[in-house]
């Protein structure tokens, strides 16, 4: 429950982050008869998400069993490949978001002819982009879970993340939102390394990778997956009770990959220099 109830978090606290952003700039510059025009791209980004994620679970139940572990490996490494991506974009344009969307802004309802449409595709875009993210965070997530809890999980980080973002909008609650992307980035980078290592096992069950199946250590006699500890350490951290070399090798190296680039000096863009926390 947990992981899922924080990428929710994450995303929606962004997404949230997002449209706050664009809502008090259309108020602040007299622009507050463009705000349904902005719901209305937000509205149409979260059904596009919807749609996608209830798409993609329908179709993968209708696959024999080794599609089904093609389908949830190739979902697991584009997941991996979103997370990585959207932890290190967020890390790098924190500190200049506020302003880019207000570039935006401005050229959608000034540089166009039909300012309604082009708000509504600015928004929309922006939204969807954290909608999708989220649908292949959740499928990888939801494939290596069983039960109801990872939904619920999802749910409740979902309904936290509109009332911060509401608290934050209103002017009732200040987040140190640097502190908070930099501490979810770090838990979610652990979380796509374990993604990683089930993608490639469910690789190999599907028969397309063969190589390195070498068992490394077996725990399954002293802490297996399907234990009440195993089962949070998988779920969490895609803990494995006889890894091989290869399912072992990949989450080891892209953990020490990831959090070498991490913790790197962080360049941001000198000529923007608003920052995300003064939200």
């Amino acid at each position: 429950m947990l992981v899922p109830f924080l990428i929710m978090l994450r995303e929606g606290v962004e997404a949230a982050l997002i449209v706050g952003i664009i809502a008090s700039y259309l108020k602040q510059t007299g622009r507050g008869q463009w705000l349904p025009a902005m719901w209305i791209g937000v509205f149409l980004a979260v059904t596009l998400a919807l749609l996608v994620g209830a798409g993609l679970e329908l179709v993968s139940a209708e696959f024999p069993q080794k599609q089904q572990e093609l389908f949830e490996g190739i979902v697991g490494l584009v997941s991996v490949g979103i997370l990585s991506s959207m932890v290190f974009w967020m890390r790098k344009v924190a500190r200049s978001i506020k302003h880019s969307l207000h570039e935006s802004l401005d050229h959608a309802l000034t540089g166009s002819a039909h300012q309604v449409i082009a708000l509504i595709a600015m928004v929309f875009f922006a939204v969807a982009r954290e909608g999708l993210e989220t649908v292949f965070f959740l499928l990888a997530v939801f494939q290596q879970s069983q039960g109801p809890a990872a939904p619920v999980g999802a749910l409740l980080g979902l309904v936290l993340a509109i009332i911060i973002g509401w608290l934050i909008y209103s002017g009732s609650m200040r987040l140190n939102l640097s502190a908070f992307f930099r501490w979810t980035g770090l838990f979610i980078l652990v979380v796509a390394a374990g993604i990683l290592a089930n993608s490639v096992q469910a690789l190999h069950e599907a028969g397309l990778w063969n190589h390195l199946q070498t068992v490394l250590f077996d725990f399954s006699a002293t802490l297996p997956m399907d234990g009440p500890l195993g089962s949070v350490l998988a779920g969490m951290f895609g803990y494995q009770d006889a890894p091989t070399v290869s399912t072992l090798g990949a989450y080891l190296i892209y953990l020490l990959v990831a959090l070498v680039m991490f913790f790197a000096p962080a360049v941001a863009p000198a000529s923007q220099s608003s920052s995300v926390s003064s939200q």
